[in-house]
């Protein structure tokens, strides 16, 4: 099973940005010294909700401080971003860091960023949907081409010239049917948030997989899950910190997403996101849906968050962890000591497991 963290550049400590920046950053470096296999970071605009705005750009600090840990953007939102400069700054990047360098891909869901970049969250499904092609054929081939709907782009040779790149090295986060059919269809490794009950994602998960066999003949691979971790060794402590630190960034995610606006609902291909609204609104408001997400993370002690873990194992079968510790504001000093006791006391047990059939 490999194991990574991922920084979310959640700024609600009141530390000056570039102070912020930096320690945050840093915790993708220490990761390797933990025996991590991924480092992976966010790309997000303009807020206190997360502010990271070139996730290759940030890797490449981690890929200087680094030797053998995984590098992934978690994800490039390829609406907001040039194809051509996705597959440039790929490129160069993985070039600098000797071949470690997973490409991450998503569409986003934030009309607050949307807007700002002059893009309608109507036109997101298909924009990323011929990004993405361009984007994975460019790394494969070692030039951009393309005439497609959003994107018109005249031959352009790739400098440094990509090396070893094939869809095994992409990733797509997938958290809509939608999302999951394009991700099957393309051939690529899915990446799910924590949002709730993993027993409501299934459907989508087994469409994923029957999907990916039927269009490539072979098992997809396992998934990847995103998850908020609170992982102290005293349990009044995990659930102290819940109440302070995982309650002030949930309500940065609902605020960022809107997720209890109706504007979801005019836009079939975020039906996940109007679902999670009807259901927080019909199952007791915001409260219900705090419960509900703080189930479908990681939050107890080690011992608690193995047996979360088998309890999920037992449901999605084999997935990957892509872990994020750093949020709402928590201090840094405790950032690390959670971070240490989850690489100490859960990953190995994570690393030791034998795989199981989905």
């Amino acid at each position: 099973m490999q194991v990574g963290v991922h920084l979310g550049y959640q700024n609600l400590h009141g530390l000056p940005d570039y102070e912020f920046f930096r320690k945050e950053t840093q915790l993708a470096v220490e990761a390797e010294a933990m025996g991590f296999d991924f480092a992976a970071m966010v790309e997000h605009h303009f807020t206190d909700y997360a502010a990271c705005p070139d996730p290759l750009q940030a890797l490449s600090y981690v890929a200087a401080k680094t030797k053998t840990i995984k590098l992934m953007p978690a994800a490039v939102i390829l609406p907001w971003n040039d194809p051509l400069r996705v597959v440039e700054k790929t490129a160069m990047l993985d070039a600098l860091c000797e071949g470690r360098l997973y490409l991450g891909m998503g569409r986003g869901a934030a009309r607050r960023e949307f807007d700002k970049f002059g893009v309608s969250l109507h036109d997101s499904r298909e924009m990323f949907d011929e990004a993405a092609v361009i984007i994975m054929d460019g790394l494969e081939r070692g030039y951009v081409e393309a005439d497609t709907k959003w994107y018109k782009q005249p031959r352009a040779e790739i400098r440094p010239r990509p090396q070893g790149w094939s869809r095994e090295r992409c990733v797509m986060v997938s958290m809509s049917p939608s999302s999951c059919e394009v991700a099957a269809d393309y051939g690529l490794k899915a990446l799910r948030f924590s949002q709730g009950d993993w027993s409501k994602a299934m459907p989508e998960i087994d469409k994923y997989r029957t999907t990916f066999r039927e269009k490539h003949g072979k098992a997809a691979p396992p998934f990847i899950i995103s998850d908020f971790i609170v992982c102290f060794a005293d349990r009044a402590k995990v659930t102290a910190y819940t109440d302070k630190y995982f309650a002030a960034q949930f309500l940065q995610v609902a605020n960022h997403y809107e997720f209890m606006s109706s504007h979801f609902k005019e836009l079939p291909s975020y039906a996940t996101y109007a679902y999670m609204g009807d259901m927080a609104a019909a199952r007791g408001g915001p409260d219900k849906a705090y419960k509900d997400y703080v189930d479908g993370n990681l939050i107890g002690t080690p011992e608690e968050l193995y047996d979360k873990h088998l309890m999920r194992k037992s449901m999605v079968g084999d997935y990957e962890i892509i872990a994020n510790f750093s949020f709402g504001g928590m201090p840094y000093e405790d950032v690390y000591e959670q971070m240490k006791l989850f690489a100490d006391k859960v990953m190995p047990r994570l690393k030791a497991e034998e795989p199981v059939p989905a």
